[in-house]
């Protein structure tokens, strides 16, 4: 098929029509894909198989650089009837559940109460933005001293008369983990917020005002209208935010170090000091294979909820 141009002169030019383009073949495509390919089975598909070997053998400090003797399960099994594992899976849930509920309500809470534009909205926003950029370590260590004895949080309390005693904070087996939980959540919510945020701003402000014309109230505007919108952004931040809760480590070094005792001792905490100060590199193998399986499961389930948003996308 061609088409007719009549240029100046009178005199007919025939051009072919563009056609389909034309996809690139299935060689090029894998070439393109092949340095990702090279770098994700260095830095993680070997790490994961090495890890497996390792949680299979028995590898202790004398034996790390030597042949690893097969053991099976026991690594597991040990780790289980020691109660260690137990324990930290328990902890984990605990914190996983703080973590998602805080971080997820304030989340929303936040980005609803920053919905609109303006000077105010605009300065909090880059606040937020600052406190989620920060090192988990420099975040870690501002949060210890204000939660220490005579920390800005106790000050205020003392002087208050809200509390006649520092609250034990860190040194308490109670109040440690929540308080660990509490920071990790408080580094989550900036970004759930901004992501929230941004889901509220494609609702359409004509069904705001057809809501207010109504009679609709700001409370109902929210149930009605706010968060069914983010229904499909709700479900994607929360497999994000149960894999960072899942997976936290930073903070828990930073202000507990696993105490006091074994109070804030969670499953890739409980992993590092099997490995790292007790030498027993199998245990802590298996213990961060059990950890491994909780966050594959939930990616799992991240790509199944992308993908589910994507075909009604």
């Amino acid at each position: 098929m061609t088409t007719s141009l009549a240029p100046a002169a009178g005199r007919a030019v025939t051009r072919p029509a563009p056609g389909p383009r034309r996809r690139p073949p299935r060689q090029t495509r894998m070439l393109f894909l092949l340095p990702a390919a090279v770098f994700l089975g260095l830095l993680s598909i070997y790490p994961l198989v090495t890890l497996l070997r390792m949680a299979v053998s028995k590898v202790t400090a004398a034996t790390l650089n030597a042949d690893w003797a097969f053991t099976g399960l026991e690594n597991l099994r040990a780790g289980f009837e020691s109660g260690d594992t137990t324990a930290a899976l328990w902890r984990t849930a605990v914190f996983v559940v703080v973590v998602t509920v805080l971080g997820m309500g304030l989340g929303l809470g936040g980005a609803i109460a920053l919905r609109t534009s303006g000077r105010w909205s605009g300065a909090l926003l880059a606040l937020m933005v600052f406190v989620w950029a920060l090192p988990p370590v420099v975040n870690g260590s501002v949060w210890k001293f204000l939660l220490a004895d005579s920390g800005l949080v106790n000050t205020v309390l003392l002087a208050t008369g809200l509390r006649d005693t520092p609250v034990p904070f860190l040194y308490d087996q109670y109040w440690a983990l929540g308080a660990v939980a509490f920071v990790n959540s408080f580094a989550v919510i900036p970004f759930n917020a901004l992501v929230y945020r941004a889901a509220l701003l494609t609702i359409d402000p004509e069904v705001f005002e057809a809501a207010q014309l109504d009679g609709a109230t700001k409370s109902q505007q929210v149930r009605h209208i706010m968060v069914p919108s983010v229904r499909p952004t709700t479900l994607v931040l929360l497999i994000l935010t149960l894999v960072y809760g899942f997976r936290s480590f930073d903070f828990i070094y930073v202000m507990t170090y696993g105490g006091p005792g074994t109070a804030t001792n969670t499953l890739p905490f409980l992993g590092y000091l099997q490995a790292f100060v007790r030498y027993d590199y199998g245990l802590g193998a298996a213990t961060s294979v059990v950890a491994v399986l909780g966050v594959l499961v939930l990616a799992v389930l991240y790509a199944r909820s992308i993908r589910k948003e994507e075909a009604h996308g």
